[in-house]
């Protein structure tokens, strides 16, 4: 949610599949990314070919780039899902927001040529050919495309997955992108406009800016492990201190790193409980926690009430 700092860190929602059914569904549907940008670079490098339009190169172009990107997300989805071990304890989430990181540069790249083709053709117009075989691969591309998107949404709510949210972001960028060139190849074939080809190719390229900036901010809070957003931790503070045996709670701190959730924070009780009750009322609380947000590793701390640490941090 946005707040005073920026866009705030997404967290998985709660109604979430189990850890192999999850990692099945990322998986399956990085095969399908890839599957699906194989395809349609087929289609649209004979389109291109065949009429030699700017805006269909741009698409062209973007799908090459979906390949790449897809790729790394394939990687980074099956790194990014094995379990924690001896070198990485906290596990391996943060290759989600890398290959994420990695689309945003694979994206920037592509809206980089795709101005300098654009701005090259403003000055140089050419007439195009064969539009209307044009217009039937950008069609096929739009089709596939929404398949693709409606798959991967459906994964993303399943599983909260950080790269899958990205590529499906890229995808969703690339509905808009196709019917742009729609509508330039109708533009140039009904009216003649030839300007409308690389105008749009202008157009097209800052809006992949655009969405490269989204991915690529997404991806450096989880890098630098940005907090959640204000309404979980009060919802956190307000699980923790509605058992009785809490007096209060200090040092709460959280992070997303892809799928995975972590929330610390030190619980104040009665400092003349023994140390079993303190463990007992620390774990109700935890159990609680982990109910409310079950893709989170809960790590809670207990400090006796009114006993101030020489440490501070911000909470």
């Amino acid at each position: 949610m946005p707040d005073d700092r920026g866009t705030a860190t997404p967290i998985p929602e709660a109604s979430t599949p189990s850890p192999e059914s999850g990692g099945r569904l990322m998986r399956w549907a990085s095969y399908a990314s890839v599957t699906a940008a194989s395809v349609m670079i087929a289609a649209k490098l004979a389109g291109w070919i065949a009429t030699d339009s700017v805006s269909v190169l741009s698409t062209l172009i973007d799908s090459f780039l979906d390949v790449g990107a897809s790729m790394v997300n394939l990687i980074a989805i099956h790194h990014a899902l094995q379990p924690a071990d001896r070198e990485h304890r906290f596990g391996h989430g943060k290759a989600e927001p890398l290959a994420s990181l990695a689309q945003a540069a694979f994206i920037t790249g592509s809206a980089a040529f795709l101005v300098i083709e654009a701005g090259h053709r403003l000055f140089e117009p050419r007439e195009l050919a064969r539009t209307e075989f044009g217009i039937a691969v950008i069609v096929a591309s739009i089709a596939i495309t929404l398949v693709l998107v409606a798959f991967q949404m459906y994964v993303v709510r399943r599983t909260g997955s950080v790269a899958i949210r990205a590529d499906s972001l890229h995808y969703r960028s690339d509905l808009l992108l196709n019917l742009g060139v729609l509508a330039s190849l109708l533009l140039v074939r009904e009216l003649g406009w030839t300007l409308a080809d690389p105008v749009l190719g202008v157009v097209i390229a800052g809006y992949i800016l655009h969405g490269a900036w989204g991915i690529g901010r997404t991806a450096l809070d989880h890098l630098m492990d940005r907090e959640l957003p204000d309404e979980d931790r009060e919802r956190i503070r307000g699980i923790a201190t509605a058992h009785p045996g809490v007096h209060d709670l200090h040092d709460l701190r959280t992070r997303a790193s892809g799928t995975q959730v972590f929330i610390q924070l030190d619980l104040e009780m009665d400092g003349e409980i023994s140390l079993n009750a303190a463990h007992a009322i620390a774990t109700e609380v935890m159990e609680r926690v982990a109910t409310a947000y079950p893709k989170a590793e809960v790590f809670i701390h207990q400090d006796p009430r009114g006993i101030h640490e020489p440490h501070h941090r911000v909470i």
